[in-house]
This record gives C-alpha cells, sequence and structure tokens, in this order.
C-alpha cells in the first residue's frame, strides 16, 4: 500500500534515499539557537554567561539522557533485545525536555544558581519543535509518532494505507496555539520561571493526552513511558499548579 502514499518523503543523493527528517533535526536545532541569540540581545541576564554555558551543558546532557531512556521504555517488550545501536537511534523530546530540566536542576546545584533560568528558552523551544515535528511528519508511519486509525475527517494515510490521526499534525497546530499564548503573556508580571513552567505544564498534558491516540505499548497500569514521564512533570510542578488554579479562581471570584 506504500506505493500510493506519498508518504515518506524522501529524497536521493548519490544513488541513496535519505528522509528529510534528519535535514529538519539538524534545521530545528540551528533555527533554535539562533532564536534564542537573538532573543537574548539586549536582555540583562543576571546569570552569567559562564554560568549560563554549564546550564545548557546540564541541559544537553539530561536530554542526551532523558531521550533514549524514555524512547526505550516505550517498547518494554524489546528491552530483553536492547543493543546499543537501537539505544543510540531512539529518542523522544518528552524525555529529552524531562532529561533537559533535571540536567539543569542538578548543574544548578553544584554551580550554586539558585535563579530561575528557563523562561528565555521557551520561544526557542517552540519554534524548534514545531520545525523538527514538519519532519516527523514527513516520515508517515517510518516515524513511531503516528495515530491510530480513525474515520474522522481529519485521518490520514501516511503510508500504510488506513486512516490514521495525524499527530504531528496536531502537535504543530497545539505548538502555535502555545506560542501565541506566550506572546500574548510577553509582557504579563510574572514570577521568574513561571512561564517554562507553564510551558513544561501545558506541552506535557498535550502530550499526556495526544498518547491515547496513538498505538502505545503499556509500561505499567495501562500507561506509557509518555503518560508516565507527564506524570513526574506534573509532580514536580504540583506547587506551580495549585497556584496558577489559586489565582484563576481568585481572580474569577473577583470578576463574579
Amino acid at each position: 500500500m506504500k506505493a500510493n502514499s506519498v508518504f515518506p518523503f524522501q529524497f536521493e543523493l548519490f544513488g541513496n534515499l535519505y528522509h528529510y527528517h534528519y535535514l529538519f533535526e539538524t534545521l530545528a536545532f540551528i533555527i533554535g539557537v539562533r532564536v534564542y541569540y537573538y532573543l537574548k540581545k539586549g536582555l540583562a541576564d543576571p546569570i552569567s554567561d559562564e554560568n549560563r554555558l554549564w546550564i545548557m551543558l546540564g541541559a544537553m546532557l539530561g536530554a542526551l539522557i532523558g531521550s533514549r531512556l524514555v524512547a526505550v521504555l516505550e517498547t518494554p517488550q524489546a528491552l530483553a533485545h536492547l543493543t546499543l545501536s537501537v539505544l543510540y537511534q531512539s529518542k523522544t523530546i518528552v524525555g529529552g525536555l524531562m532529561g533537559g530540566l533535571f540536567g539543569v536542576e542538578i548543574i544548578k546545584k553544584i554551580i550554586g544558581v539558585n535563579i530561575a533560568s528557563g523562561d528565555i528558552y521557551v520561544v526557542p523551544i517552540l519554534v524548534a519543535l514545531f520545525v523538527g515535528r514538519i519532519g516527523c511528519f514527513s516520515m508517515g508511519i517510518d516515524e513511531p509518532t503516528y495515530g491510530t486509525e480513525t474515520s474522522s475527517f481529519l485521518g490520514m494515510d501516511l503510508g500504510d494505507g488506513l486512516k490514521r490521526h495525524p499527530i504531528m499534525l496536531y502537535e504543530m497546530f497545539y505548538l502555535v496555539l502555545l506560542f501565541f499564548l506566550f506572546r500574548l503573556i510577553k509582557n504579563a508580571s510574572l514570577i521568574n520561571g513561571d512561564r517554562f513552567k507553564l510551558f513544561m505544564v501545558m506541552y506535557f498534558l498535550f502530550r499526556f493526552l495526544i498518547e491515547f491516540i496513538k498505538p502505545y505499548q503499556p509500561l505499567c497500569l495501562h500507561l506509557s513511558s509518555i503518560h508516565w514521564s507527564a506524570i513526574v512533570i506534573f509532580i514536580y510542578y504540583y506547587k506551580f499548579i495549585f497556584r496558577m488554579v489559586d489565582s484563576i479562581f481568585i481572580k474569577n471570584r473577583q470578576h463574579g
């Protein structure tokens, strides 16, 4: 059935076919870094350049470990046959974000930085995620990010002849909404660090819910490693979540 599908999108080079996904992964990193430095211009950063580099190193190392760990746990049945090659090729942005978060927190403890450092990364991460997801979408069913079968008008043939939820398109649309949300609250008087916390909670909430329309393999209690990663983030940020909920109720009572 793949012969009749446009997926996956590929290009030919020296007689070999390659996925565009790898190009978009590289573009996502380059564009995300450029957006970060553009937004950083003119800002008085309370964190020194040296400490900011250590924090970025912690984020990268944490993301490297987390992305692989969560990804291999997505297929628990394959753990008995896990190889270094499979471990290297396995990765998920959910694990990358969670690992990066804890990598940063560990590094900050070591170097003695007590200032929240994530707000400036929110928009660059959103932009990088959007660009990267174009590559994931171009892979069709060759990338394990597709959805379950659906009779909805949104269903698409991603390469196997079945109408499936185009999960990556859903996520790209959601990322655009988040981008405009953070542009909207750009000048809002929020506590330093709250923007990053809000991004993490909102993104992981989306991934938790969207996972139910993916053909996932349960890790524990009928939930996948993506579900459990989201739960870890919700627990980690529970004080922030309760504070946001309380502030919403207070505003509603005041307007009521």
